[in-house]
């Protein structure tokens, strides 16, 4: 019998291990399936045991895969439906890796046992699936900082234990869900904490049913989304909020009075609406750091008095809100103020900031108000007062003081060593805090809801980093040290970006454990963030896991082998770089007058060679010739870049010569930058170059020569050219094309960062030829869609976004192409005596009335030879090409058939090479001389103030 027994525990522990086997392989059978597609898979990889032979990025439980954590692992390829085969997972985070792209399949829906999913900052597209609704364990989603797009789907409300929804910043779009016909909605998932809808494409309003008082929301983002109508009452009853953003959509109708119910908000965001009515009474609400109800259309109203006694405010936003009045000094003087931004409103009177140099206010904006006074109780005030376009400001002398010039801000930080010297570090490690040289893992924080103003106050950086390193270190995590640097406010976010380090201990780098867990735990919301930086999320990085280490195995005998064959290969080396080098000065010496790229070469700060594709490089005699040794006779034009001057080349060709004077050369990197351009680019709009000289210390560009000067010669009168509707439509649509070709043709795409009426040209029949790439950029990054770069331009057609952001995009040009639209319908220069083009035809602009009321400003030559039809089209298109966010404003390829479309309508036809309307003009012959076409009378660089160019939809 005893017998028997035994052999009855044995067949179930047979059966018991033969089960345990199935559901093993099963689990690395799915995992071989899940990854056949992936590139860059932890070499680890290796082996069927993914439980038991250290699986870099996998978690097990009794021999089951329950979690797979590979963020920032620079995997490539798509999500396979396979994942469902991983019965017995709870965890997955595959965030920040951009490889990983397609849709996520329905079979997820099958992990019935998930509860957190981590997909942040991948290239996932598609619509989210409806079958995510069956994950009931799901307690943390993070699908943000992706491609979705489609509806958010209704199922989402059957995720009874959220208590993490983040979908933003996709291209989301439709009604935010809510329960109906049997299906759940939003409504129901009381559990949640967050709601992080922002920047999508939401459209329709916020249900009134969206909140009620079981909810346990603190956060609900909406910000910059379609949504309209009114902002329901019943967010009075979510008790618990601390954060609100609403900012950026079109809702209207009167904030709710229940709003001062949110006894427990800190942070509200409302502008950017068309909100009316009074402002709302905030009165209570004495938990509000930061408020924001800027540019809505309340009805006027002083300043009110809750603004004057929310004692943990730090910033307080209320441009463009109807405010008139005094502005009470009880204002200024709270202590843990920061910002007052009361821009654009009516108030008047005597400023009187009272001891606000007492605490830690740093700013103070009432930029186009009408004050007229400025009481100072100290002279060395700290605060930066900004009373620019305002009465004050027109008085004598104005412009001198302090309060009247435009603002500059800096928010530089960078974390300081700890009580050390950093070291002198090998290519690609960095000098952490502590001063050890390792190679950090790099990412960067983002915070949605900043609940401070002055980004320069290092003691919010610092409480940070402690957080962070308090933080990884009570996980295990093996951190030495993090650093913070380079905080920026994203304008068309609205987030603070900071980059962040962090710094391995115990070796020089992370291994992929410790970079997943790393990333892990900071995506899931496990560190604890000082409140105002709450909520957060972050970009991670790829990280370079692959280190050049010596073997540790390799004995002392094969070390010592290794270092006299690396001596003797050295000495060999260096005796024949010590022969080479003695031919090569030979060679040099002897080529120097052969090869004209030789005394590029030899400058040490040029670079290499510019690669040209078809222009010629001139010596400096050679243009000493064909200009008679640049005599003044020959000279067309001059400006603050030098000289230009006309010649004939021995084939008959005539050329400008443009000459740098000495005191306004380029430096290399410079020209060199306009030289390749120009070579590589060829358009009947671009002007052409036809070389360069690079010698002797000169700098010369040889152009194709155009006869009529400067489009900004014709519309101011310094030239004889009188230009009409007709010839000004074809102008704005051969500059156009000309545009078009460098962002959409040209590989890569060029930016060309100072478009402006001196730099487009006019050829004999008026034909439009933009000008002048000397400021010009490759768009080389097309996944980022921008360039990084020192802000320059010209003052007037400068791009505010780019100018506060320092990222150059294609919608720069269009930006500066909108001026310069402007320009041609009003003959008026950017700025012009003190009056901002842009904003002029904002003021008088009406689109109820003909020609949207711009008789006052409009060219009146425009009128004298027919009537400027489509001008109307023409300066809302402008106006578009104008707004204040890059995302609004139309593409240069948009632009042009917009054109084309204005110009059917003028009764001219777009496909035309000539206007047969237009007669040649030959400048001699009216014994005219113009300014030349390559003369530069401004300067490029320009690091001042924007106005604000905000314009509402058309």
């Amino acid at each position: 019998m005893e017998q028997v027994f035994q052999a009855f525990l044995l067949l179930l522990l047979y059966q018991s291990l033969l089960v345990s086997a199935q559901s093993f392989y099963r689990d690395f059978s799915s995992l071989q399936s899940l990854t056949e597609s992936w590139q860059n898979k932890p070499p680890s990889w290796v082996g069927s045991d993914p439980c038991g032979r250290g699986w870099e990025g996998i978690e097990c439980t009794n021999s089951r895969v329950t979690s797979i954590l590979l963020a920032s692992m620079n995997l490539v390829g798509k999500l396979s439906s396979d994942i469902q085969l991983l019965s017995e997972l709870d965890t997955l985070d595959l965030s920040y890796n951009k490889g990983l792209t397609g849709t996520i399949p329905q079979e997820i829906g099958n992990l019935r046992k998930l509860k957190t999913l981590l997909l942040v900052g991948c290239s996932f597209s598609g619509s989210i699936p409806a079958s995510i609704g069956s994950l009931q364990q799901l307690d943390f989603l993070a699908l943000n900082y992706n491609q979705f797009s489609g509806n958010i789907p209704p199922t989402v409300g059957n995720l009874t234990n959220i208590i993490w929804l983040d979908l933003s910043d996709n291209q989301l779009e439709g009604p935010i869900p809510i329960s109906k016909a049997g299906v759940l909605g939003l409504e129901k998932l009381l559990t949640a904490k967050h709601f992080h809808l922002g920047n999508n494409r939401l459209s329709g309003g916020i249900p009134a049913q969206l909140f009620s008082s079981n909810m346990s929301l603190i956060h609900v983002l909406l910000n910059n989304n379609q949504l309209n109508g009114s902002i329901p009452n019943t967010i009075g009853r979510v008790n618990s909020l601390q954060a609100v953003r609403f900012d950026g959509n079109q809702f209207s109708g009167s904030v709710p009075s229940t709003i001062s119910n949110l006894r427990n908000l800190g942070d509200l965001y409302l502008s950017n609406n068309k909100l009316n009515g009074s402002l709302p009474d905030l009165t209570g609400m004495n938990l509000l750091a930061y408020v924001d109800l800027s540019n809505n259309t309340f009805d006027s109203s002083v300043i009110p008095s809750w603004a004057s006694n929310l004692s943990l405010m730090t910033t307080l936003m209320l441009e463009n809100t109807n405010l008139q009045g005094q502005i009470p000094v009880s204002l200024f003087n709270q202590p843990s103020l920061e910002s007052v931004v009361l821009k654009g409103n009516q108030l008047n009177g005597t400023l009187d900031i009272g001891n606000a140099n007492s605490n830690r206010l740093q700013l103070i904006d009432l930029e186009n108000n009408t004050i007229t006074d400025f009481t100072q109780k100290n002279m060395n005030y700290k605060v930066s007062v900004v009373l620019v376009r305002n009465r004050i400001c027109l008085e004598a002398e104005a412009s001198t003081k302090r309060y009247c010039q435009e603002p500059t801000s800096s928010s530089l930080y960078s974390t300081q060593p700890n009580n050390c010297s950093p070291l002198p570090c090998s290519s690609g490690q960095i000098s952490s805090p502590n001063c050890q040289c390792s190679y950090p893992y790099t990412g960067t924080l983002f915070s949605r809801v900043i609940s401070f103003s002055d980004l320069g106050n290092a003691s919010y950086y610092k409480e940070l980093e402690q957080s962070l390193v308090t933080a990884f270190q009570s996980q295990n995590l093996p951190v030495d040290s993090v650093s913070l640097s380079n905080p920026f406010r994203n304008p068309s976010t609205d987030y603070l970006q900071l980059s962040l380090k962090v710094f391995p201990s115990s070796s020089d780098r992370f291994n992929r454990t410790g970079v997943s867990n790393i990333a892990f735990v900071i995506s899931s919301q496990l560190l604890n963030f000082p409140n105002f930086f709450l909520p957060y999320f972050f970009i991670g990085d790829v990280y370079g896991f692959d280190a050049a280490y010596g073997s540790k195995k390799s004995s002392h005998t094969g070390l010592i082998v290794g270092v006299v064959v690396a001596v003797v290969i050295l000495l060999v080396l260096v005796l024949l770089a010590v022969i080479y080098a003695v031919r090569q000065r030979k060679r040099v010496k002897r080529s120097a007058e052969l090869n004209p790229f030789v005394n590029w070469e030899l400058n040490k700060n040029s670079g290499k060679a510019p690669q040209l594709k078809g222009a010629r490089w001139f010596s400096l005699e050679d243009l000493k010739k064909y200009t008679n040794n640049f005599s003044e006779d020959n000279t067309v034009g001059s400006g603050g870049y030098g000289k230009v001057y006309r010649a004939v080349l021995p084939t008959g060709e005539q050329v400008a010569i443009k000459r740098a004077a000495k005191e306004s050369m380029q430096g290399s990197g410079e020209f060199k930058t306009e030289i390749e351009l120009l070579s590589r680019v060829h358009h009947k709009n671009l002007v052409s170059l036809a070389g360069f000289c690079f010698d002797k210390g000169e700098q010369m560009l040889v152009y194709e020569y155009i006869p009529n000067g400067t489009l900004m010669d014709s519309l101011s009168g310094k030239s004889e050219i009188k230009m009409d509707w007709m010839r000004r439509l074809k102008v704005a649509q051969g500059a156009a094309r000309g545009l078009t070709y460098l962002h959409e043709l040209a590989d890569p795409p060029i930016i060309h960062r100072d478009i402006k009426s001196s730099n487009i040209l006019l050829d004999e029949r008026l034909n439009a030829k933009v000008a002048d790439f000397g400021l010009s950029k490759l768009l080389v990054d097309t996944e980022r869609g921008h360039v990084t770069t020192q802000v320059k331009g010209t003052m007037g057609y400068l791009d505010p976004e780019y100018y506060m952001t320092q990222q150059l995009t294609e919608k720069s040009d269009v930006y500066s192409f909108g001026v310069l639209m402007l320009e041609l319908v009003t003959a008026r220069r950017p700025i012009e005596k003190g009056k901002y083009i842009v904003r002029e035809v904002q003021n008088v602009m009406d689109t109820s009335k003909e020609l949207f009321n711009l008789h006052s400003i409009i060219d009146p030559f425009i009128n004298k030879v027919t009537p400027p039809h489509g001008l109307e089209k023409f300066v809302a298109l402008a106006m578009r090409c104008v707004r204040e966010y890059a995302a609004q404003r139309p593409s240069m390829a948009e632009v042009v058939k917009e054109i084309e479309n204005i110009m059917e309508l003028a009764g001219l036809n777009p496909t035309s090479e000539s206007d047969p309307t237009t007669e040649e003009i030959d400048v001699e012959a009216r014994g005219g001389k113009l300014r030349h076409p390559y003369d530069h009378q401004e300067g490029f660089s320009y690091s001042g103030p924007f106005p604000s160019t905000k314009v509402e939809p058309q």
